[in-house]
């Protein structure tokens, strides 16, 4: 049955959520990454679409928001193909990069890679920088890793954030570590983002202080998620040739 409570939280981020953190995106010239459940896009494609029209990617964040661990493998693959369908539907282009919700199967990234199109995946939390793992022909697959501390979800009960300088003043602390030690190696920072919690009026600030900050130091680079996984692919591995790779970059 449909827990209408639950759906108009999730609906304030469609509503109030996404106007304020696009227009905070558009301020600062910030071109992000937005995963989304293609369920979600069947249902507000012109979310999407105002997304992609922004210079924004739309990437694949399953088509429910549901875990993929214990899913059988036929099962998965139409839930796969389902929202890829639907960003592709909704903005023009199938999506190149993949989150799952929570667990994924021990098939994920297989089925992923006989999809065709992924360029990289987020189903790891394992290190700052991205890595390669095989993928089909001669084309490495990235693993772009995601992060829950320099999140929003910690606004949450139990998270540890209340008012919107805790945001701020730990991506910030994350960010200027990162920044010290990119002298000497890449680094990458990822912030974690959801319409319906940094998009409330009392934590919008705390997202405004950080890019402030960040958009302050020299060289610091905005990114999508496709274009550091191009980059990694041609810089990293010295990887050259790949359309998907150019064409996102």
């Amino acid at each position: 049955s449909r827990d209408l409570c639950m759906e108009s939280h999730f609906e304030y981020g469609t509503r109030a959520g996404w106007p304020r953190i696009r227009a905070l995106l558009s301020a600062y010239g910030v071109s992000a990454t937005l995963n989304a459940n293609g369920r979600a896009v069947a249902l507000s494609p012109w979310l999407a679409r105002e997304a992609a029209a922004d210079g924004h990617e739309v990437a694949a964040h399953g088509w429910r928001w549901e875990r993929h661990a214990g899913m059988g493998e036929t099962e998965e693959r139409d839930t796969i193909a389902r929202a890829v369908a639907a960003i592709r539907d909704a903005t023009g282009r199938a999506p190149v990069g993949w989150h799952t919700r929570s667990a994924t199967s021990v098939n994920t990234r297989r089925l992923l890679l006989d999809q065709g199109g992924f360029l990289y995946d987020s189903n790891a939390y394992n290190d700052d920088l991205p890595y390669l793992v095989p993928g089909r022909g001669d084309r490495p697959h990235v693993v772009l890793p995601y992060a829950f501390d320099t999140n929003d979800m910690r606004f949450q009960r139990g998270g540890g954030f209340v008012f919107g300088d805790d945001f701020a003043r730990y991506c910030i602390d994350a960010f200027d570590r990162l920044y010290a030690e990119g002298g000497n190696a890449p680094r990458m920072l990822s912030v974690g983002l959801h319409l319906r919690i940094i998009g409330r009026p009392g934590r919008i600030g705390g997202l405004e202080r950080f890019l402030a900050h960040a958009a302050a130091r020299e060289g610091t680079w905005f990114a999508r998620r496709d274009a550091i996984a191009a980059h990694w692919l041609r810089e990293a591995a010295g990887f050259e040739g790949s359309d998907a790779a150019e064409g996102c970059a």
